[in-house]
């Protein structure tokens, strides 16, 4: 694959969650082209199988939960054993639920009755989003970074623009990605007298499965809620997956960025640093 500029990664073993996904997925592709061994963990296993294939020798695919500590125990186990100890790990595993999703942007007195208001998100709708985004980068690194206590590592989340700003109608993924940049700030200061970095990336606005339906409609057009988000971003146009590989990249790279850590990365477009006027 192309990449946007070379690093020697061959010294890294690399664990990616979420691995089966859109952006993971070449994440996982531009680390091995750079050198690294990867470990793809996706709880969708021919997904990940399929990436782990493209990449060839220097891949695993594994079938995860990262929900389970006992999965991801399992999934460790197995990549020690074929590749050797992890130094590196990206969580990013992640994503929204409907049922944690409003109709509206805003509550007003003429809301409609059907329409499904703040007031009745699903319990267990708020509870996935949470374990999904929070609990499973939690869980993974407690299994993970136990290999990097002896001759460091890295450790790069998956955080979001939600993180800055929380975006209207999806309060529990905003939440809980906020929460994923706060524990990176926390994990880049607890680990780093064991030589441990940890950072984020921060993508702006992608199209992907978990928000497409919010950004365009079943016959394709675009929703006000596009012409709203490209409103908001100064470039004017959605992000291209290959234009996070720089950041991952750049982040990965201990010569690059061996004095960084505890930074959350935007790669937005400036919608971050838009003011609207």
């Amino acid at each position: 694959m192309k990449l946007p500029f070379n690093v020697d990664l061959s010294s890294k073993v690399a664990v990616l969650t979420g691995a089966g996904g859109v952006l993971i997925s070449e994440f996982a592709k531009a680390l091995a082209a750079s050198g690294a061994k990867v470990a793809l963990l996706d709880i969708n296993l021919p997904a990940a199988q399929k990436v782990a294939d493209e990449i060839g020798e220097n891949a695993l695919a594994i079938e995860t939960n990262a929900l389970s500590k006992d999965s991801l125990e399992n999934a460790k186990k197995l990549v020690n054993e074929k590749f050797g100890k992890v130094n590196m790990l990206v969580n990013g595993a992640g994503g929204n639920n409907p049922k944690a999703t409003t109709d509206n942007e805003y509550m007003t007195p003429d809301v409609a009755e059907s329409a499904k208001t703040f007031f009745d998100l699903d319990e267990s709708g708020l509870k996935f989003v949470f374990d999904l985004n929070i609990t499973s980068a939690f869980l993974t690194t407690q299994v993970f970074a136990k290999d990097m206590l002896e001759s460091g590592g890295n450790i790069i989340n998956l955080s979001s623009m939600n993180a800055f700003r929380p975006l209207t109608k999806i309060p529990a993924y905003s939440a809980a990605k906020a929460g994923i940049s706060n524990f990176t700030e926390w994990l880049a200061v607890h680990f780093a007298p064991m030589g441990i970095r940890c950072n984020a990336i921060a993508p702006g606005f992608f199209v992907g499965n978990q928000n497409r339906g919010l950004l365009f409609n079943p016959d394709g057009t675009p929703t006000a809620r596009t012409h709203k988000i490209l409103a908001g971003t100064p470039m004017n146009r959605f992000g291209e997956v290959h234009e996070l590989l720089g950041a991952l990249l750049f982040l990965a790279d201990d010569n690059s960025s061996g004095f960084i850590t505890g930074t959350v990365l935007p790669v937005d477009g400036g919608f971050n640093a838009y003011s609207g006027v």
